[in-house]
């Protein structure tokens, strides 16, 4: 037997013995295989794992007796992957233990389960339609894209951890996010990891081919033709500098009534550690100011001292309704303070997070929100292009709002020339979480040919040009600040100029491909 039969004759085995699983021990293995596949997720990125969680997916769709049973592959697999990717989000209830780590099962492991939902519709899709033979692997990444995709806007959208992320390891291949977005990204990776599956279908050298193709040849050209873009487009300065400060203020302080003062003081003292001029602008992170600093004037003059004498302070603050106002609002928002303390521009989040910053469904379910206070957040208009004295037009987003693809520039907003992304992840210690968030953000950026300037309370704040190089790092658990020089944008990328329609077009065009190679067995 020669090396290749051997190579088929071996996928083969390991395909029966899958197929010969049922009930528990099949359940368990999903969730196994999904658990192993997160581990290629930021920061760990252990690309190999996808090479054998995906296809033994395939191979146990492939056996699934039943709908029921086809979507249950996708499910329990779902199940898997989130638990171990957003394992995280636990450390959020831990701030405040005694009131909301009763809720640790039900975030991690029920929203795990919602999740996978999305993950068990794509293999039931693929099961409806007929998926067989080598164009079942097709039909499977395209279903499985498009899954992704629905789940970054349905019911609020969750688009964090796509397969796509997997490839923040890699900045050439994070190139493909220029042209195709996180879709693009997590339909390649989804081809890729998927056809080593087809090993365990007759051999031939055909399939053999097919198999190099996808997981070795795309890959590899997704490398080549992202390695040429950055050779062909040197980094490329504005001239103007920024001061980003972190001060590592611990989440359980935060809102302490005898610690605020201090608070303050320490980020006006972090950003004055050294001279401001030359400084267009210094950077404080998603609520750095534990004051309402839209009706607190003594409050904002002293975070004014942190604004540079002919720059601004860009600090995150909450920020309420005026005095008498009914009914009273809150929002989360980023100011733009000049010196002395006068406010230049106001944006707010629009993009809330459920149970963080408002409870869904209030009237129905008796919790609270795990952000301090009783009153659920107001929601801002949406994507923002602000214009600020002194620097160019600025696209901001705040926190949870960097992993939404396509959201950094509104549809009646002019194009901006930097993003500036604001965020607290210290309620998420040092864990995956910031280093998942840090990695959704650099490609935010990349689709719209942006640079990025990242704020963090404790980590991590960055500094990426329009093609994702970094050019400055403060890492996770450090305080203190940088001064870096904003790169300049590139030319609209086409991911930026069109959206999510040429990705969405690279699906059906695989989904189509998929069936016209589909036959009647494996």
């Amino acid at each position: 037997m020669n090396k290749v039969a051997r190579v088929f004759a071996a996928a083969r085995v390991l395909a029966d013995r899958l197929a010969a699983l049922s009930g528990w021990r099949r359940r368990l293995t999903l969730v196994g295989l999904g658990a192993l596949g997160a581990l290629a997720l930021p920061p760990l990125s252990l690309l190999p794992v996808l090479l054998l969680s995906l296809p033994a997916l395939v191979w146990l769709f492939d056996a699934a007796p039943t709908r029921r049973a086809a979507f249950g592959v996708g499910w329990w697999w779902g199940c898997g992957w989130f638990i171990v990717g957003l394992y995280w989000i636990s450390y959020a209830l831990l701030v405040d233990a005694a009131k909301f780590g009763w809720m640790i099962p039900f975030a991690v492991f029920g929203l795990s389960g919602l999740l996978a939902v999305f993950m068990g519709a794509a293999t039931l899709a693929a099961r409806l339609v007929g998926a067989r033979g080598p164009g079942r692997v097709a039909v499977l990444a395209a279903l499985w894209t498009l899954a992704e995709w629905l789940r970054s806007w349905m019911l609020t959208g969750f688009p964090w951890n796509s397969l796509g992320s997997v490839w923040d390891v890699s900045l050439p291949v994070l190139q493909v996010g220029a042209f195709g977005g996180l879709w693009g990204l997590s339909l390649l990776t989804a081809l890729a990891a998927m056809a080593p599956a087809l090993l365990a279908d007759q051999p031939s050298s055909r399939r053999l081919a097919l198999v190099g193709l996808l997981t070795v040849l795309l890959p590899l050209a997704a490398w080549g033709g992202g390695s040429l873009r950055l050779a062909q487009v040197p980094p490329a300065e504005t001239g103007l500098t920024l001061r980003v400060v972190q001060p590592h203020i611990p989440q359980g302080t935060k809102w302490m009534e005898g610690r605020r003062e201090g608070h303050l003081f320490d980020a006006v003292t972090l950003s004055r550690g050294t001279s401001l001029d030359g400084i267009k602008a210094v950077i404080w992170p998603e609520a750095a100011a534990p004051f309402f600093l839209n009706l607190d004037d003594a409050h904002r003059a002293y975070a004014a001292l942190a604004a540079p004498p002919d720059g601004l302070l860009l600090t995150g603050a909450l920020r309420i309704s005026p005095r008498g106002e009914d009914p009273f609002r809150l929002w989360n928002s980023l100011y733009a303070i000049a010196p002395g303390g006068p406010i230049v521009a106001l944006f707010d989040k629009a993009h809330l997070v459920p149970f963080g910053e408002y409870v869904p469904l209030r009237w129905l379910l008796p919790i609270t929100k795990i952000t301090n206070g009783s009153t659920d957040f107001t929601p801002g208009p949406g994507p923002r292009t602000l214009d600020l004295p002194g620097l160019p037009p600025v696209a901001p987003l705040i926190c949870y709002e960097a992993i939404f693809p396509g959201q950094v520039v509104g549809r009646d907003q002019p194009r901006p020339d930097w993003i500036l992304n604001i965020t607290d992840d210290g309620w998420f210690g040092l864990s995956a979480g910031p280093y998942q968030h840090l990695a959704a953000a650099r490609l935010r950026g990349i689709e719209e040919g942006l640079p990025l300037v990242r704020a963090a309370n404790t980590g991590i704040s960055a500094v990426f040009d329009p093609l994702g190089r970094e050019v400055a790092r403060l890492g996770l658990g450090e305080r203190g600040s940088f001064d870096v020089v904003l790169p300049r944008p590139v030319a609209i990328t086409p991911y930026g100029r069109w959206g999510d329609s040429l990705p969405l077009a690279l699906v059906l065009a695989c989904f189509a491909a998929g069936l016209a190679f589909r036959k009647t067995s494996p």
